[in-house]
């Protein structure tokens, strides 16, 4: 029998790009021929609001309510599922309702989990439980966990749940694509506030498409080789922080008036604007999180690299920007 997924998060980024990949697996995708292909899995979505189905949503798709800040509206949601894809996570300042729904709604999730008797749990983190770099061609085992922020912390928690449960986590770090509302857009943010790219800034930093991601997720719920554990789901090879900055302004046609900054001449002119200087510290040392051999494994094409994502969503992202 098809297994039956459930998927938390379908309304999100990454979440909506994995019931893409869904779709693309079962043969419901618009290019499709009426007919062509078959149905691998049947679709569980855990929703706030079931009267407001993501875009794109099969008909056939079962919704339950459910709330990762309620864990008492969890009950039962894992009867009959086979995998969780878990990507949901709250995102904000709010560290109160982070702590409720990345932790404790993890929490009560993975508990519902195995009392269904769930096969496997796959949860989408992020390399930002690490903490700050410099990280270097690092795998998962290499590296403690150290999160410096709030969500990080929480997530890092809802992490140790679905580990201590057997589960699959996977961490990719810079996710970009249609969607993306913070990648791309404050490396648009800080061209914008220096006026200039960065010369000879070579600190490396890792990234992957979000459809590329959906899959990658997708595959690990249905692999049927021994994921538990933690991954690193990234594009194999990394990004200098220059290219990164210059293939930004080049493929969203921003106007740099100024020529290229040292980093010590990007400091200096940012002076008084801390946020934009957290993000400059961050760019200026490598991030690059080695991949363990993922991708191969579960059969899964890591994407193009960083610029052809760029201007494969090109259009998405001047939209969003109003340009």
């Amino acid at each position: 029998m098809s297994p039956r997924i459930l998927v938390t998060g379908g309304s999100g980024f990454v979440g909506g790009h994995v019931l893409a990949a869904l779709r693309e697996l079962s043969g419901a995708g618009e290019d499709r021929e009426e007919g062509a292909g078959t149905a691998p899995c049947r679709l569980r979505l855990l929703l706030r609001t079931p009267a407001s189905p993501p875009p794109g949503t099969a008909p056939t798709a079962d919704i339950v309510r459910g709330d990762l800040a309620d864990p008492g509206s969890l009950r039962g949601v894992c009867d009959g599922v086979d995998v969780v894809l878990h990507c949901a996570s709250h995102i904000g300042d709010d560290a109160r309702r982070t702590e409720s729904v990345n932790d404790h709604g993890t929490r009560a999730l993975v508990e519902e989990a195995t009392r269904s008797g769930v096969g496997r749990v796959v949860y989408v983190s992020t390399a930002a439980v690490y903490g700050r770099g410099p990280f270097t061609a690092a795998h998962p085992a290499d590296l403690p966990i150290a999160p410096v922020s709030a969500t990080s912390r929480a997530r890092a928690a809802a992490e140790r749940h679905v580990l201590d449960a057997g589960g699959v986590v996977l961490r990719p770090h810079l996710v970009l694509g249609t969607g993306d509302r913070w990648v791309v857009p404050g490396l648009a943010g800080l061209l914008g506030a220096l006026s200039a790219g960065l010369r000879d800034c070579t600190a490396r930093h890792s990234v992957v498409d979000v459809r590329a991601l959906g899959r990658a997720v997708v595959a690990a719920g249905l692999s049927d080789r021994d994921l538990a554990g933690t991954h690193h789901v990234n594009h194999p090879e990394p990004v200098d922080c220059s290219d990164l900055l210059d293939t930004v302004a080049d493929r969203l046609g921003l106007r740099l008036p100024d020529p290229p900054l040292s980093l010590d001449e990007a400091r200096s002119r940012l002076t008084g604007r801390p946020r934009a200087l957290h993000h400059l510290g961050m760019l200026a040392v490598d991030h690059w999180f080695a991949d363990d051999g993922f991708w191969a494994g579960v059969g899964v094409d890591p994407g193009v690299g960083f610029a052809g994502s760029v201007a494969e969503h090109a259009a998405w992202y001047r939209e969003y920007s109003g340009g």
